[in-house]
């Protein structure tokens, strides 16, 4: 039969360790309890816990014990108990002695933190909380220890960035912002991230790159911010600026439906004017009333151009039958709502296009179009485009695009969600250091999977 002490070990999943004794006892809540008592074999016990080099003793075990909590047995809550000293390191100074079941500074076993690492990534942190039984911010902690833990060095993410990918995305309300950094070469891997936005967050991490690192970057997709190009042309003045399609067709949206808004708010204005030069009488109208039916029409058609964002904002080729008859109506009845809709259509298709030659001069026609169009919004979209016209031409040269790091942002959203919002930023840059990668925490006793 196993002996009891070999079977504490086995089932704590540690090397490098002794257990001396074990007893179970019942806490003031009727929590049943087991604590192991154990200490570091005469190898390891003077060990360094950092860089795991035998060092000298600094001083003798304490004369209180320390506790660690373990993973629950079943339904019993393990911990483990040992005394601790201190050692002198000559690259890290007086650190407590390593304990091969607990990572420095943790008062959990690897296994633990490792477990709650592994439950935060795919479950609201108050249910890994409640599971667990630790407290909310410990759950950060832990995952903090576990992505150090698999990912030691995070700067060599930075290393042989070639195609990346810059945007701010809000993780809170009052236009609160982390800047997030992809590598288009690597499936959503978020290679830097940090709290705020602008030239100055950006710098920040130009400045950590070293000359070869700087030198490996050739393309940097983003939105049309004018602090991304500065900071491109400060410090890869070599490389070439994109302003992903995305972006660009996302202004287009925002100028028709500014164009919309204002025709809704003239046939509004129409349909308010009528009202008050026909008032209805007191009672239902007669069907065959012809200041009712006036009305009605003038309703009806205020009413049909507010409805219609989601119609004017779908590809032809995806309009639903309604969408379809919404869109002809508009056709018929509204010249200009319906060229605003056209240009947005012309310049989405134009970005679709994969020969540069062919979409540059089709580019040229569209802001010829634009800035005769008489409409406002669209004059203003041409002189945005223009500004930009070589770095959109550079995003259909190269087939570049922004798609990856707006479902990047979409992940982050995810995550806090979950997490009901973060009050530490830098546990929300952990987990999306360890969502936004191709990370994978090993849990205890398991089978490696390939990433």
């Amino acid at each position: 039969m196993v002996s009891a002490n070999t079977l504490c070990k086995k089932l704590l999943n540690v090397k490098h360790a002794v257990v001396e004794d074990a007893y179970f006892y019942d806490d003031n809540y009727g929590v049943n309890h087991i604590r192991i008592q154990v200490r570091t074999d005469k190898w390891h016990e003077d060990y360094c816990p950092y860089c795991h080099k035998k060092c000298s003793r600094y001083d003798q075990h304490s004369s209180q014990p320390r506790t660690w909590r373990g993973l629950d047995w079943g339904a019993v809550l393990v911990e483990i108990e040992a005394r601790t000293h201190r050692v002198a390191c000559p690259i890290h100074g007086v650190v407590t002695a390593y304990t091969p079941w607990a990572y420095p500074g943790s008062g959990f076993t690897r296994d633990f933190d490792l477990t709650v690492g592994w439950l935060a990534v795919y479950l609201p942190r108050s249910v890994v909380s409640e599971y667990m039984r630790v407290d909310w911010e410990t759950v950060g902690r832990c995952i903090n220890r576990t992505l150090n833990d698999i990912e030691p060095e995070r700067s060599k993410r930075l290393n042989n960035l070639v195609n990346i990918g810059i945007d701010e995305t809000s993780y809170k309300k009052g236009h609160k912002y982390i800047t997030v950094i992809v590598n288009h070469d690597t499936t959503n891997t978020v290679v830097w991230a940090a709290q705020g936005h602008g030239k100055g967050v950006l710098t920040q991490f130009y400045k950590q790159l070293t000359p070869e690192q700087l030198s490996s970057i050739k393309i940097v997709t983003g939105d049309g911010a004018k602090w991304i190009t500065e900071c491109v042309n400060e410090f890869t003045p070599d490389c070439e600026r994109c302003v992903d399609p995305f972006h660009v067709v996302q202004w287009a949206m925002e100028a028709l439906d500014e164009v919309r808004r204002d025709v809704w708010r003239e046939a509004y204005a129409e349909f308010t004017q009528l009202s008050k030069e026909h008032p209805r009488k007191k009672g239902r109208p007669k069907e065959d009333d012809p200041t009712s039916a006036m009305l009605n029409a003038a309703r009806a058609k205020a009413d049909a151009i507010k409805n219609s964002t989601y119609a004017l904002g779908k590809a032809p080729e995806h309009l639903t039958e309604n969408q379809q008859t919404r869109i002809t109506m508009i056709a018929e009845n509204n010249n200009r709502l319906y060229r605003a809709y056209r240009m947005k259509e012309m310049l989405r298709l134009i970005l679709k296009l994969k020969d540069v030659d062919e979409a540059d001069k089709a580019l040229n026609r569209w802001l010829w179009w634009a800035s005769h169009s008489r409409i406002k919004a669209f004059k203003e979209l041409y002189l945005k485009i223009k500004r930009h016209r070589e770095h959109i031409l550079n995003a259909i040269r190269f087939g570049m695009s922004n798609a990856r790091i707006e479902a990047t942002n979409n992940k982050i959203k995810l995550i806090i969600r979950k997490a009901y919002g973060f009050r530490n930023i830098q546990n929300m840059l952990d987990m999306v250091y360890l969502v936004c990668s191709d990370l994978r925490i090993p849990l205890p006793n398991r089978k490696a999977r390939s990433a």
